[in-house]
């Protein structure tokens, strides 16, 4: 795909997933329990791939919920300083409805949105870009309330 992607000049949204979408929960073994050093290697690799090929804009997707444990979800979460600051490019990050916020909190995915909005607010804060969202109306306004604490 990257070979079109550079032809036709479109930014590329690199996402961190092992195997496939079949596979990829029984893929969740990482050094000491923790995917942020594989996120960044992967994501290394495909964005020189991307320079390589004269592709510019590069977005970077940790892939959470993606071989990932709900515990390690949230590690990634905690450590997207580390993810941002390595890859130096901008990082989507895809929490909307998750089941990492569902299962930990016990509801059901229509009852999510409370804690969809606490989680984009917490990846925004802590380096995320680009948020996936399923409620723009709802997402729109946490980024604007963090635009204005950011510039007040």
């Amino acid at each position: 795909m990257l070979p079109i992607v550079a032809r036709l000049g479109v930014p590329y949204i690199a996402m961190h997933m092992r195997g496939t979408p079949a596979t990829m929960q029984s893929m969740t073994q990482y050094p000491d329990d923790d995917p942020t050093g594989d996120i960044i290697a992967r994501l290394s690799n495909v964005i020189e791939r991307c320079s390589q090929l004269g592709i510019a804009d590069v977005i970077a997707d940790p892939g959470l919920g993606f071989a990932k444990t709900m515990e390690q979800n949230y590690r990634v979460l905690r450590q997207l300083p580390i993810i941002a600051q390595a890859l130096r490019r901008p990082l989507l990050i895809g929490l909307s409805r998750k089941s990492m916020l569902t299962k930990a909190l016990g509801i059901a995915t229509e009852d999510a949105l409370p804690a969809t909005v606490a989680a984009d607010t917490m990846a925004l804060m802590l380096g995320a870009s680009i948020i996936r969202v399923h409620d723009p109306r709802e997402a729109s306004q946490t980024v604007k309330l963090l635009e204005l604490l950011k510039n007040s």
